[in-house]
């Protein structure tokens, strides 16, 4: 497990989109560690694991196996798990939806960036289903150590928890066919990033705790310093692919780590060693509002939590479902960042309280590989009339991130709530209502004023913010960017998450 960030160092995340095809790297001469550096390595294992159980105060229950590998196996590993893990195949399907929201460019192809991304960055990892701690034959064993700080506290929560069960969502269907099953998936939408973040933070911990023990300290002689480092990380000059990919990206590979490790820190302050990881273990956070709202996932402060009304009767003749989920705090961050700048970024994000979306697919489009063929609702929820107006301000003004040939159509906005655009994809409708905000891409105006009638009307009976935590954890669904998240976060430890030196 583990992928990462520059954990305490390097330059904001680069917010420009990318081509659809990575760079090309130098070739360097390979090089291999020797069989007595391989024999060390293998005999730190246990060390480093009695390390990291003092560490966090998880038990070691049984031996962990290791096992040295080489780069050719590790690209077949990647390649592989591109092709069966169920959150590629979501991702694959999710990549639509992402480039209708504008965070992907059309020409952006996500699935052979990733490959070129991890082989780049991949510096170890952790299989939970064989239960073994991957060394690469090729990185220096002392760079390694670390990274072994890191996978072997997967290895103890695995012993804790069962990692696969833990972070399974329980079933194969990602698709909700009724209004029922859509505010099913929607209350329990960012399990999975939530958890992701939890087990990264912990594993970051540890790393730096780790790397911070000959100096005779730990994250609890600075922790205000680990935090602040933590928010100046990013991709490098040593990481060519992951410098040029776009901010989705870049931040859905940080997040768990830069997010994980700065709620880790606050529950070592607050809570020590037992409550910040066999603690959170048990009683996991359950959204990315939680991560980076520490202190209200400690108080138990209800999440934000917007219904879906029945829309399936003004749909279902034309439309398909496609994909429905929760735009969490950390989605709504890239999305201002990415359109507005960090300084809207960090605006917005604080004033975001809740936010849902639902693309349908048109039965008849001619490529259903495109945008085009992809009717998209969102519902934006925020804390203050003055943060709804600045966020679908910003939204309309970036359009043409996400359509060519835009253009505003005063004559068809029935009142001063409404903005109606024409673009290449359609009409895109967005309207303002006290502190929501709703947007239609691609469906007729009249259909889109429907919608939003049934979507803005269905909050005002909805005691918003039930403890998803409470709910049944079977049949969870993967926020926008939750897949990508956590497929990153499962395929292996990044150099780029490495202490700068």
């Amino acid at each position: 497990m583990a992928l990462a960030a520059a954990t305490l160092c390097g330059p904001s995340p680069l917010a420009a989109q990318t081509s659809a095809n990575p760079p090309a790297q130098d070739a360097k001469p390979e090089t291999h560690i020797t069989p007595e550096q391989a024999k060390q390595l293998f005999s730190s294992v246990d060390t480093i694991l009695q390390f990291a159980s003092s560490d966090t105060k998880l038990a070691i229950k049984s031996k962990v196996k290791r096992r040295l590998t080489t780069r050719d196996e590790v690209e077949k590993y990647l390649v592989d798990k591109m092709k069966d893990d169920k959150d590629a195949k979501r991702m694959e399907r999710s990549e639509i939806v992402l480039k209708k929201f504008g965070l992907l460019d059309e020409s952006f192809h996500l699935q052979p960036f990733l490959v070129s991304l991890l082989k780049e960055q991949i510096a170890g990892y952790y299989d939970a289903k064989t239960k073994t701690v991957n060394l690469l034959d090729w990185i220096d064993p002392e760079q390694q150590k670390p990274v072994l700080a890191h996978e072997l506290t997967h290895a103890l929560q695995d012993q804790r928890l069962n990692l696969d069960k833990w972070e399974d969502s329980g079933t194969e269907e990602d698709i909700s066919r009724n209004v029922a099953e859509d505010n099913h998936f929607i209350e329990l939408d960012e399990q999975d990033t939530a958890r992701e973040a939890v087990l990264e933070g912990q594993a970051m911990a540890v790393l730096i705790d780790y790397s911070l023990k000959p100096a005779g300290q730990s994250i609890l002689t600075n922790p205000d310093l680990i935090k602040q480092r933590a928010d100046e990380q990013g991709a490098d000059s040593d990481s060519p692919v992951l410098s040029r990919a776009p901010l989705l990206l870049q931040e859905s590979l940080l997040f768990p780590y830069r997010e994980g490790l700065k709620f880790e820190v606050d529950m070592l302050t607050d809570k020590g060693p037992e409550g910040a990881f066999a603690g959170v273990l048990d009683h996991p956070p359950s959204s990315s509002y939680e991560i980076m709202n520490p202190r209200a996932y400690e108080r138990n402060v209800t999440v934000p939590v917007l219904k879906i009304p029945d829309i399936h009767p003004l749909l279902d003749a034309d439309y398909a479902p496609y994909d429905i989920g929760v735009m969490g705090q950390i989605d709504v961050r890239i999305l201002s960042e990415l359109f507005g700048g960090q300084e809207m970024a960090a605006a917005l994000a604080p004033a975001w309280d809740g936010g849902i979306y639902y693309a349908a697919q048109k039965k008849k489009a001619a490529d259903k590989n495109s945008t085009a063929s992809i009717g998209l609702l969102y519902l934006s929820q925020w804390k203050s009339e003055r943060a709804a107006q600045a966020f679908a301000k910003m939204y309309a003004e970036e359009l043409d991130k996400q359509f060519s040939g835009v253009s505003r159509d005063s004559s068809q906005e029935s009142d001063t709530t409404e903005q109606v655009y024409q673009t290449n994809e359609g009409p895109v409708l967005i309207t303002t209502a006290g502190r929501m905000v709703f947007v239609s891409e691609s469906f007729d105006l009249q259909l889109a004023r429907k919608l939003e009638l049934l979507m803005t009307n269905v909050q005002k009976g909805n005691t918003a913010g039930q403890v998803i935590a409470a709910l049944p954890a079977s049949g969870e669904r993967d926020s926008l960017t939750a897949p990508l998240t956590h497929f990153l976060a499962e395929s292996g430890m990044m150099r780029a998450a490495l202490p700068s030196r």
